[in-house]
């Protein structure tokens, strides 16, 4: 850690292998080595789409790919959280509606243009043609709490909260006649959880929820995408093991009194021998131990990340 890393992902700039996979009847995944998904379900007589890709232009290939399968419209564009790098490309669908969680349009409302300059500074490489995002913000065109059912035809989709994790408006989206679940950034496989506004102490219970489900499949916020229920299960575990593990490093941190600076370097160390090899590891640690460190010194709610204090605090920690 003695030599500076390049903020975020400034360095990444590796264009990543796109799979267009169908996982059950009605669901399929875009996945991209580690880069976010998206989740599609087609239905009866129109299709869903779960978190957007960052730009319209980005957004315009999983429609072409939806197209290679089927000619329904695209009439739903669900939001799993509210962050930029899930919903920018809302514009890229024509969708009818853009689904959300109450939840989730107060956060877009407190911080959606500080988290859109922020993401945009963070990822440049997943920002892919960002002129073609819209002025101002994606807004949800309908909301609901706790849960809401909609019917492709026949099929039953479910919106459910299940718990806070990753955000406190964390919506997944789930097929209960055949066990298949898209889950948003609540569960990552071979990549790391981002944790920068996340509810430490609720996720592990919230992934919990998500397993009394006994998903089948499931289609993760990054990462391969989940068939089979031990790989479910896997995916869970991971998530599961990764947000104790820093949180239990920092508590004890901040329990002796350590300051930030000192319980990153700490955790950090700690976690490397286990999770260095999952994707965004470098980039997630410094914002995770951050949000970490507040959480277990009091501070319910995440603080709001704006362009500027990603440099500051990164120039802090790892400067």
């Amino acid at each position: 850690m003695s030599q500076a890393k390049k903020f975020a992902s400034q360095a990444d700039m590796e264009e990543k292998k796109i799979t267009f996979s169908q996982i059950s009847e009605h669901a399929w995944a875009y996945t991209a080595e580690g880069d976010p998904n998206t989740g599609i379900v087609i239905g009866d007589d129109c299709v869903l789409v779960a978190d957007t890709q960052a730009t319209p232009a980005m957004a315009a290939d999983v429609v072409r790919r939806i197209r290679e399968v089927t000619d329904k419209p695209i009439k739903y564009v669900v939001l799993t959280h509210y962050h930029a790098v899930r919903v920018l490309g809302a514009a890229g669908y024509g969708a009818e509606h853009i689904l959300a969680s109450q939840d989730t349009r107060d956060l877009i409302v407190e911080r959606g243009e500080q988290d859109k300059a922020s993401e945009i500074g963070r990822f440049p490489r997943l920002f892919q043609n960002v002129e073609t995002v819209p002025p101002g913000l994606t807004w949800p065109t309908m909301t609901f709490t706790g849960k809401m059912t909609l019917w492709l035809g026949k099929l039953e989709v479910q919106l459910i909260q299940l718990g806070r994790g990753h955000t406190k408006g964390d919506t997944v989206v789930w097929l209960p006649g055949e066990k298949t679940l898209l889950s948003g950034d609540l569960v990552e496989f071979g990549a790391t959880p981002y944790a920068g506004d996340a509810y430490f102490k609720d996720w592990p219970q919230t992934l919990d929820n998500i397993a009394a489900l006994k998903p089948a499949a499931l289609v993760p916020g990054r990462g391969a995408a989940l068939t089979t229920p031990a790989e479910v299960a896997e995916g869970l575990t991971g998530t599961r093991n990764f947000i104790s593990d820093v949180y239990a490093s920092v508590q004890e941190g901040v329990k002796a009194g350590r300051d930030l600076n000192a319980v990153y370097k700490d955790t950090y160390e700690k976690l490397k021998p286990k999770y260095s090899q999952w994707v965004i590891f470098d980039h997630c640690m410094p914002f995770d131990v951050s949000r970490a460190y507040d959480e277990a010194s009091g501070h319910a709610d995440p603080r709001v990340w704006t362009a500027e204090r990603d440099i500051e605090m990164w120039k802090a920690l790892e400067g």
